[in-house]
């Protein structure tokens, strides 16, 4: 027998146990393996009953996602579940740990599920832009109510063992040995009870239930073709044979496999995966201890990440200059817990604990025993330099000096110190207790286990840590600052703030340049520009972002930016004024506005990102292009279903995004458009950013 599909027979029972690490996963071998027990356990008259079981910490987490869109070899999961159903002898699938996706299809196909406690059971398909291929999406409202079913399948939510039982979808929930406890079920012979034979459990008319979950999904998945046809499919199980529903699951499957969508969703699924390994730092480099941390500056960033280590248990010191700005920081604290806990996503309890690991203080020598000590001070060179040079005095030898900065050079900041293989770059992205993204900015002479420790750190604070080398900007903002030169460029010609970001957001950006300024605050990106004049004084950008700023318009936290707010309102209202004051000002600097397409604004910024994160790649900020991509999909709002900059642009063909971008320079502001040189080499040789 297979080592895969470990095959035993105890007392009458066969126990075919999956031993294909880490998750299971229902690779070639594996499926071969299932099907050759499968058939042996029905052919041996000895057994009566078969129970399938997980090695390991879980049942199965699923296909091999490197297999879809490559041709399948035999057998297929389809085609274990074939035998599953021709069994005449019970099938008892025994859960630990989570059956997820195929894995839960290999379970549905049994004729019973026990469960242990913590067992979590779910369809996540639809996470990867597909549906459940092989039978899940007519098997699962076969047992379990139509609603509950597509909320599993629409979401690719995973519920629990309990929840599981309550819904039917599971016959016990084993507090004791699982192994055990199948073999005594499956030894009380009960009765072969295949789920195909069910019919759907949906009451009422069907017509009209379909109608209303048609129209729910729809508003819910923009951009994502999987959840209507997973409806789609539902709707086939409750109004058709097994068999006929079956086949519509089939070519739905095939056709999301090969979705544009689909590609995108599961390139960043690897691309996650891909972030953390870095080429020079062995995996099991020695990692510093972080029992304690402390964060600099109580402002929205600063409260952010001392919430980020109150969320993850680690005690933090909240430091500010003045008594004021630390009970400030901590009342905004207390106030997005309790928000919160008012949504019901937070108990009162928890929120106590998690305050009671915030230690406020304005007194920066409290900071002398921290693990980690994170600066998020003014953006402002000479200000991060002196705070630093304090710090160097401090804090205990062996911790972690960090700088929360956006743009500024990492190396200069250590070298205010005289431990600058101490320092690194944690740039968070604000909400930094909501955002994902973790910029973990390498200095020139950062260790490599402080490295190794900042990234180790960013899991256990929920993040996702993504590797850059110092440059103005590092990955994102570096990026940022082409697209909304572009922004600012069309303005100019003839655009709208409202057009433009319409015209993004349309095409899959949560939020356009200007409302996202408007959020962050203009005066951010002000104060950046008049660093960069200085030190760039060839820079050429829009100077009308400027004239917003010089009136007070920093954006929703003044009332009003490229947008009007109405009060206790974030949402932004076009602006006469804003639009009079452009008009004036392409008077003044002698542009003749024209009418720009939807299409030309976001083949302008989104190639104008691609181009520059080229550029980023060839010169080693990033690892990988598909580190690039991560920084967009979880930091910037990129839309997952696109995949990221570099993705997107291999998607389109880099021989066509250059021919797009030797075409802008012809148009306003030309010269800006620069071919990266790695762009202009990948697109002759016809390859890809990715691989």
């Amino acid at each position: 027998m297979s080592d895969v599909a470990q095959y035993t027979v105890r007392d009458g029972v066969a126990v075919i146990t999956m031993n294909n690490p880490p998750v299971n996963g229902l690779g070639n071998a594996l499926r071969a393996g299932l099907m050759e027990g499968l058939k042996k356990a029905e052919s041996d008259p000895a057994v009566k009953g078969v129970v399938l079981i997980g090695a390991g910490k879980a049942f199965s987490g699923g296909a091999d996602i490197r297999e879809f869109g490559k041709p399948r070899e035999k057998p297929d999961l389809f085609e274990v579940n074939d035998q599953q159903d021709a069994m005449k002898k019970p099938l008892i699938a025994a859960i630990s740990g989570f059956a997820l996706g195929g894995g839960l299809e290999l379970a549905l196909g049994c004729h019973y599920r026990l469960a242990e406690p913590k067992a979590q059971l779910g369809l996540p398909e639809v996470k990867l832009g597909i549906l459940p291929g092989s039978g899940g999406t007519q098997r699962l409202p076969r047992i379990v109510p139509m609603a509950e079913a597509l909320r599993m399948m629409t979401t690719g939510t995973p519920i629990s063992a309990q929840r599981a039982k309550d819904l039917g979808l599971v016959d016990e929930v084993v507090s004791g040995d699982l192994l055990q406890a199948a073999l005594q079920f499956a030894q009380r012979k009960p009765p072969v009870r295949r789920i195909r034979e069910m019919p759907a459990k949906l009451e009422g008319d069907v017509e009209a239930f379909f109608a209303k979950a048609r129209d729910q999904v729809a508003a819910e998945s923009r951009g994502y073709p999987a959840p209507l046809e997973i409806v789609a499919c539902a709707a086939a199980a409750a109004s058709l044979p097994f068999d006929e529903g079956r086949k519509i699951e089939r070519e739905r499957f095939a056709r999301l496999v090969a979705s544009a969508e689909s590609k995108a969703l599961r390139h960043m699924f690897f691309a996650e995966r891909q972030t953390s390994k870095i080429p020079d730092v062995p995996e099991d480099t020695q990692v510093r201890p972080i029992r304690k941390a402390a964060v600099i500056g109580a402002g929205t960033m600063g409260g952010g990440i001392a919430m980020c280590f109150a969320n993850a248990g680690i005690p933090v010191t909240l430091i500010d200059m003045t008594q004021e700005a630390v009970d400030k920081g901590m009342q905004r604290i207390k106030g997005n817990y309790a928000a919160t806990v008012e949504k019901g996503r937070l108990t009162a309890a928890d929120m106590d604990r998690r305050m009671a690991l915030i230690n406020g203080n304005s007194n920066l020598g409290k900071v002398a025993d921290a693990d980690i000590v994170i600066e998020a001070a003014f953006e402002r060179m000479d200000v991060k330099q002196e705070l630093f040079k304090k710090l160097d005095g401090i804090v205990q030898q062996g911790a972690i000096l960090a700088t929360n900065t956006s743009t500024l050079d990492v190396d200069k900041i250590a070298a205010a110190t005289t431990r600058p293989e101490d320092v690194i770059g944690t740039h968070f992205f604000s909400p930094a207790n909501v955002m994902r993204l973790l910029e973990v900015v390498r200095g020139k002479k950062t260790a490599k286990d402080v490295l190794a420790t900042t990234m180790k750190l960013g899991k256990t604070l929920k993040k996702l840590p993504v590797i850059s080398g110092v440059c103005d900007g590092f990955i994102g903002n570096r990026m940022l600052e082409k697209y909304v030169q572009q922004s600012l460029f069309l303005l100019e010609e003839g655009a709208t703030p409202a057009q433009i970001d319409g015209a993004l957001q349309r095409w899959g950006m949560a939020m356009g340049p200007f409302a996202m300024y408007d959020m962050a605050g203009n005066d951010i990106g002000w104060e950046i520009r008049k660093r960069r004049a200085k030190e760039r004084p060839d820079m050429v950008y829009s100077k009308f972002a400027d004239r917003i700023c010089e009136k007070g318009w920093f954006g929703q936290k003044s009332g009003r930016g490229w947008y009007r707010y109405e009060k206790g309102s974030r949402k932004p209202v076009p602006d006469p004024e804003v639009e009079k004051l452009l008009e004036n000002y392409r008077k003044e600097i002698k542009i003749t506005p024209r009418k720009i397409a939807d299409d030309e604004i976001v083949e302008r910024c989104i190639y104008a990102l691609a181009n520059e994160g080229a550029r980023i790649l060839d010169e080693g900020i990033a690892l990988r292009a598909s580190d690039i991509d991560m920084v967009y999909l979880t930091g910037y709002g990129f839309p997952p279903y696109r995949g990221g900059p570099m993705f997107y642009a291999d998607q389109v063909g880099l021989d066509k995004v250059l021919s797009s971008i030797k075409r802008f320079q012809d148009g306003y502001q030309g010269s800006q458009w620069q071919p990266a040189p790695l762009l202009a080499k990948l697109a002759k040789e016809g390859r890809r950013f990715n691989g």
